[in-house]
């Protein structure tokens, strides 16, 4: 089986076809359970995401803030393996039809395989993968690998970011750019501010992939906010949190579905990107 770039890319033409962002989602696998994160997933889409990214736990999330972290801790606790990820994706997907991806440290994919990963991910149903610390420079053997299973490989630009530099890295990506609003890590924030607006213009100005803004968007009105300049909108530590705060599993899902729909409405307000 081929991997889902197709329908990834098809995904996001269809929003911008009905004038809108799109809602991608993150939750980490393994959160709170193997099964309990599957259906974690299975919610988010429920509720309105477009896309899912699924987050394999790691020990040292540079990018990730606390909420994500004290998930990941519990996945890791839980003896959460990337066998376990990869059903995720592959159970998330065959049940929605939609597109998912892993989000990933470089690490655990090089200890892996990238050829074995690769592989097993495209059979799984998978879209691709997010690399947030995989320098382009040194991405050329995932890449392959990658384009041969029909995966996209997104990377991630910062403000931080000069335009020489972005240039480069568009021209290697696939599927869309998440562009990190602020330089920092992950975590919901009372405001996501002009320097994301400012990254998204730079950024379409060096390719056509969609771009996408992450990072410290959790309302819809932020949601709204984000939707006017970006292509999509990124979620991850809001839904965490939902499900860290939720007294059981079920109020828990029950709570990543009420957000989704909340954020979808929200991606909805949103003037569209332009």
């Amino acid at each position: 089986m081929s991997g889902t770039i197709e329908l990834l890319d098809e995904t996001l033409a269809a929003a911008k076809a009905e004038g809108r962002s799109a809602l991608i989602a993150y939750l980490p696998a393994g959160f709170p359970t193997v099964d309990g994160g599957i259906e974690a997933v299975k919610a988010a889409f429920a509720g309105g995401a477009d896309v899912v990214e699924v987050g394999l736990p790691h020990s040292d999330p540079v990018l990730d803030g606390p909420v994500i972290q004290t998930a990941d801790d519990i996945a890791l606790r839980g003896g959460v393996r990337i066998a376990d990820v990869l059903r995720t994706v592959r159970e998330a997907h065959a049940a929605t039809g939609k597109p998912v991806l892993v989000m990933t440290y470089w690490n655990p994919v090089d200890r892996y395989g990238v050829a074995r990963f690769t592989a097993e991910l495209a059979e799984a149903g998978g879209a691709g993968c997010i690399l947030p610390d995989l320098p382009v420079q040194e991405s050329a053997n995932w890449r392959e690998h990658a384009a041969k299973h029909g995966l996209g490989t997104v990377f991630v630009v910062a403000p931080s970011s000069r335009d020489a530099r972005l240039a480069t890295i568009t021209a290697a990506g696939s599927g869309f750019v998440y562009a990190a609003s602020l330089m920092g890590v992950t975590g919901t924030r009372a405001s996501v501010g002009a320097e994301a607006k400012e990254l998204v213009r730079r950024t379409r100005a060096t390719t056509e992939l969609p771009v996408c803004v992450g990072l410290g968007v959790s309302n819809a009105e932020q949601a709204a906010e984000v939707a006017g300049f970006a292509d999509g909108v990124i979620v991850g530590s809001a839904f965490v949190k939902r499900m860290l705060d939720a007294p059981d599993e079920a109020a828990g899902l029950a709570a990543v579905r009420e957000l989704a729909a909340e954020l979808a409405a929200g991606v909805r307000r949103g003037t569209g990107p332009g």
